[in-house]
């Protein structure tokens, strides 16, 4: 599909353009500086990590031993492109993905985000909130004694587990609504460093016999192991759904092309693009025609993008890796099951590394479980906002999240952007709490919440790819995606889909529909 938009005037004509980019600093490009200036792909890395890395690998490793080290680089490989071209449309274009999905025929991959996202928040949220209330169960409850006890508030039971899990989504929100994005990647920047740290110190102490190894080339399916299968595809690195939520970030961050891509539409230098009259080709920037320095700039920035998200997905992938051979080596055979399963997964640093390997490992589990929980309260609710400003004119009115942007019809109007984004938050917090109450099984929560991510994900890659290719200019070498990117991806996509339809026959057919 050729992009058919109107074209804007070359800036060559307009010598004042030049000098309307002056102000834009070019970013450290340095190994230091590249970590400074990280954000969405760390945050991407810590909101998979939690439930993913501390849950169900220890659940595989635990249960099957080695056999399903194979799933990780299967979900780390096949699922690359599907998180790239997130970070790649924002960084060409200054718009979210969710703005690509306004074009289709009646907006439907916008409602089906819409839904998909509120049954995650309730859902995907109690699995990834409960294995963060499990740390804190285990490490006060079970192991200090002065933590949380189970409590009856007029003939209503409130478990230990269900008030650690109340505190926590509290906290999780009282710090997003204070200090939004900022403190978004703040926290995801902190709790990152703990978890790697952490990690990998304990897998130094014990390391996983190479021998072994070979189970990463060996597709083995034991009995009873389907659910752990489609929760790791689900959720390694994390679930593909993020990557809406990563370009919304990318976009929150405001560098790059997103913090420009008002000023080229004010200069006639890039169309406006209207939800309600939506063309595709409204999106698409061509960076031909724009001044060098900006050009620069805005390549600087996607190439620290790209960093920033290769960076989070390889350390993600040796997070997972460990994990799964800890649990292998010092678990096997073990269900991992009840309310105390961190105390089951804390046995591997306590029973062979000694009770100071506990501690370290219990600090790197609340930064990687809370990390998630805390990074999914917002997400989530930014897309359902995204998607209500491309769907509903009252909020597209209103959009923005800024706390510098907002007014007060921003602050007052139910429909605001804002309004529906704090909404959202609640929502997610009373749902997820309530199932936790009444369905206080963390492993299987964590499970089923990866494997709905799972059952999602051919969606979302299909639209990130494809809005990609559309978009963005074939002639932009820088942004446009390579021949292999396109070819690979595709065959990716291709992979995801074949497996999730296998997924869908053994976890849901054959138990309830076979003879």
């Amino acid at each position: 599909m050729e992009n058919s938009q109107s074209q804007p005037q070359d800036s060559e004509e307009y010598p004042e353009v030049e000098s309307r980019f002056s102000d834009l600093q070019m970013p450290d490009l340095t190994p230091r500086g590249l970590i400074g200036h990280f954000g969405p792909g760390i945050i991407l890395m810590m909101t998979g990590i939690g439930t993913s890395h501390l849950v169900t690998a220890p659940a595989a490793g635990g249960r099957f031993a080695y056999a399903l080290l194979w799933c990780i680089p299967v979900a780390y490989v096949f699922k690359y492109y599907g998180f790239e071209m997130a970070f790649r449309f924002t960084n060409a274009t200054g718009k979210s993905l969710i703005e690509a999905y306004s074009t289709a025929w009646k907006k439907w991959p916008l409602w089906y985000v819409l839904v998909t996202t509120l049954i995650q928040c309730a859902i995907g949220q109690a699995g990834r909130l409960i294995a963060a209330a499990a740390v804190l169960y285990y490490l006060f409850t079970e192991v200090v004694g002065w933590g949380f006890t189970d409590l009856n508030f007029f003939r209503l039971s409130i478990s230990a587990m269900t008030q650690y899990g109340l505190v926590l989504a509290l906290i999780s929100v009282a710090i997003i609504l204070r200090g939004s994005y900022a403190a978004v990647e703040v926290s995801a920047k902190l709790l990152a460093a703990i978890l790697v740290v952490s990690a990998l110190f304990v897998y130094i102490q014990a390391p996983a016999p190479l021998s072994e190894m070979g189970h990463f080339f060996l597709v083995e399916i034991p009995d009873g192991s389907w659910l752990v299968i489609a929760a790791f595809l689900g959720l390694l690195p994390t679930g593909i759904d993020v990557s809406l939520q990563a370009s919304e970030w990318g976009k929150a961050k405001k560098k790059g092309m997103s913090k420009i891509r008002d000023r080229l539409e004010d200069m006639g230098l890039a169309n406006r693009f209207d939800p309600f009259a939506p063309d595709v080709n409204d999106l698409t920037v061509y960076t031909s025609r724009l001044p060098s320095n900006a050009v620069q700039y805005c390549q600087s920035w996607f190439k620290i993008g790209t960093w920033d998200f290769r960076v989070g997905h390889v350390i993600s992938f040796g997070l997972a890796c460990i994990f799964v051979l800890l649990a292998a080596v010092w678990m096997y055979p073990s269900p991992v099951e009840g309310r105390a399963v961190m105390g089951e997964i804390a046995t591997i640093f306590t029973d062979s590394l000694g009770p100071a390997m506990m501690g370290v490992f219990m600090v790197g589990a609340f930064a990687a479980t809370f990390s998630t929980a805390f990074n999914y309260f917002d997400g989530w609710p930014r897309i359902v906002g995204a998607c209500c400003r491309n769907l509903f004119h009252g909020t597209a009115e209103l959009s923005g999240l800024d706390p510098n942007e907002l007014t007060d019809a921003h602050r007052k109007t139910f429909y605001s952007e804002y309004n529906i984004y704090r909404m959202t938050m609640i929502y997610s917090l009373i749902t997820s709490v309530a199932i936790i109450a009444g369905f206080e099984r963390p492993v299987f929560l964590v499970l089923v919440a990866s494997a709905l991510a799972a059952f999602v994900a051919p969606v979302i890659f299909f639209l990130n790819l494809y809005y990609c290719l559309i978009v963005i200019p074939r002639e932009d070498k820088a942004f446009y995606p390579s021949n292999f990117a396109r070819l690979f991806g595709w065959f990716s996509l291709i992979v995801f889909t074949v497996l999730t339809l296998i997924l869908i026959y053994w976890t849901i057919w054959v138990p309830n529909f076979a003879a």
